[in-house]
């Protein structure tokens, strides 16, 4: 069972970012998917959460209004939208997979399943 996240990358302030988080290994269309981060010296932090219809999404405070969570059950695969981004975004952005269906989790503790994550870096 495989997660890989991509998409990530060198962007300035203001600018946009699409990341994909791609399973293999197993299928996720009946998993809530979330997307965490983690700055350097930081703790994991919560992001987004959408839950395996795709009719129900969450997000943290921090990126609420900006971020958009999405999914293509077809393929396997959830999305992370980010605009607006900021040099506080920056992080490695991971994708993971809870054992929970149609419930919005936002603790890691509730995903069981975690992918390789990418970079996010936000030059001001």
């Amino acid at each position: 069972v495989q997660l890989q996240a991509s998409g990530g990358g060198l962007i300035q302030a203001g600018g946009s970012l699409k990341l994909s988080c791609s399973a293999s290994g197993r299928n996720f269309s009946n998993n809530l998917m979330g997307w965490f981060r983690q700055a350097p010296g930081k703790e994991r932090e919560y992001v987004a959460a959408i839950v395996a219809s795709g009719g129900g999404t969450h997000y943290a405070r921090s990126v609420k209004g900006r971020f958009t969570i999405s999914r293509d059950n077809a393929k396997n695969a959830v999305y992370l939208q980010m605009n607006s981004l900021k040099p506080e975004d920056t992080a490695v952005y991971s994708c993971a997979a809870s054992r929970y269906s149609s419930v919005i989790r936002t603790i890691s503790q509730d995903y069981n399943y975690w992918g390789q994550g990418t970079q996010v870096t936000v030059s001001s």
